[in-house]
């Protein structure tokens, strides 16, 4: 029994952590407004997201496995320099914006909280993120990470709590009803953009490489390749990681939808809004672990967030990188982490709405993924790049599956 527990406690990895940091609050912010406006008629999309997300996670990861290297890295074997460039500030830009958006959610919920002013809590959620992010190493940091993975079945338990009408519930999880008009079109691209988010690629790959280097593989050479054991354990651990995801995410649209859309409430416009809507119908018990659950996916996502873009760049300037590195070690690396979130902060002082911003960039998120989807194929494919161990059949199916959906649907709403 025991070698066994230990076996599964070391096949958690970057696919949990990958998985729980989507449940950002960004992805909190659009899954609780397509419940309130929506009510249940998209709980379908968390079952039908699952093996999308999964097959996505999967490649990437098995990109980082194989060849030892970020993302990015073997992007360059594929498009020149200055288009990666551009996909480069494209993420950064997205994710810093994705950022702004989560320190002000999570302040507003630490302000719910403690009556403190948002504007200090933005300081020091951005400092104490930004400090953590720099001065850990990456087993310690990934520690954490996973810990704070827990703080999700929040949401689980807020559900549960309220007492849904289960057979109603299960029926608009499994038969789907597609949406109808531009604003339903915007909500489907907005869930496929928090929840198959490009930062994830990068992440789920830069952490593949950090598991290698973790292990004493410090070359290229060392880290070439991977073992069928390593690469079914990481099927375990990123199949964990993404259900856990999208589970969450069916609690959160059902949560919302049995409150706020049920009694009319339909266009919350902050995060701390949405809490606050909650208590009356729902209890200061859900209240509480809304906001609770708010401020630790934030400071389980945002060190995603802002990572991803820094192993991107480095990866395109060929600078030194990796959390194992320190600042003087690295300090292109660390200088992008630290720009993100210092214009994470300063949006906050711009009195943004901070959930349609988390909404619009998941919007945004959608429509640059399949782009990104189609580079990611391009090297899953590549048995010279792979070292022959391509991504499987299937699994190649399925993300191409996933940029065709991502692309329809976009597509759509555009039309619309």
């Amino acid at each position: 029994m025991r070698p066994l527990l230990r076996r599964l406690r070391a096949a958690v990895g970057p696919g949990v952590v990958t998985g729980a940091a989507d449940d950002d609050p960004s992805g909190i912010a659009t899954y609780s407004i397509v419940g309130a406006q929506l009510g249940t008629s998209l709980l379908w999309t968390s079952l039908v997201t699952w093996p999308l997300m999964a097959a996505v996670q999967m490649m990437c990861a098995r990109i980082g496995m194989v060849t030892g290297r970020g993302l990015m890295a073997g992007l360059r074997r594929k498009f020149p320099r200055p288009v990666l460039l551009v996909a480069a500030a494209l993420l950064l830009a997205a994710n810093t914006i994705n950022v702004g958006a989560d320190l002000s959610g999570m302040a507003d919920a630490a302000e719910l909280l403690t009556g403190l002013n948002s504007h200090l809590w933005v300081v020091v959620f951005g400092v104490g993120i930004a400090v953590a992010t720099i001065r850990l190493r990456y087993r310690a940091l990934a520690d954490v990470l996973k810990w704070l993975a827990l703080v999700l079945f929040a949401y689980v338990v807020t559900a549960i709590h309220i007492g849904p009408d289960w057979p109603a519930v299960l029926r608009d999880a499994v038969v789907p009803r597609l949406p109808r008009g531009h604003a339903a079109w915007a909500m489907l691209v907005a869930i496929l953009g928090t929840t198959i988010s490009p930062y994830l690629f990068f992440w789920q790959a830069a952490q593949e490489v950090e598991e290698e280097r973790a292990r004493g593989r410090t070359t290229l050479a060392a880290r070439r390749g991977a073992t069928l054991d390593e690469i079914r354990l990481r099927k375990f651990d990123v199949g964990i990681g993404s259900f856990f995801s999208n589970l969450v995410m069916f609690f959160i649209i059902l949560t919302t939808a049995l409150t706020l859309h049920l009694h009319g409430i339909t266009d919350p416009s902050t995060s701390a809004e949405v809490a606050r809507a909650l208590r009356p119908l729902a209890g200061r018990f859900a209240t509480l672990l809304y906001t609770a659950g708010l401020i630790g996916t934030g400071l389980l996502a945002i060190p995603t967030l802002a990572g991803s873009a820094a192993y991107a760049f480095a990866e395109v300037f060929g600078w030194r990188e990796g959390m194992d590195h320190h600042f003087r070690g690295a300090p292109a690396f660390y200088m992008v982490v630290a720009l993100s979130l210092s214009v994470g902060v300063a949006m906050d002082f711009a009195n943004l709405n901070a959930v349609r911003t988390l909404y619009w960039s998941a919007v945004i998120n959608g429509l640059l993924a399949p782009f990104l989807l189609v580079g990611i194929l391009m090297l899953a494919t590549d048995r010279t790049l792979m070292a022959g161990q391509p991504s499987s059949l299937l699994g190649r199916a399925v993300v191409a599956v996933t940029a065709v959906v991502m692309f329809a649907a976009a597509g759509a709403m555009l039309v619309l």
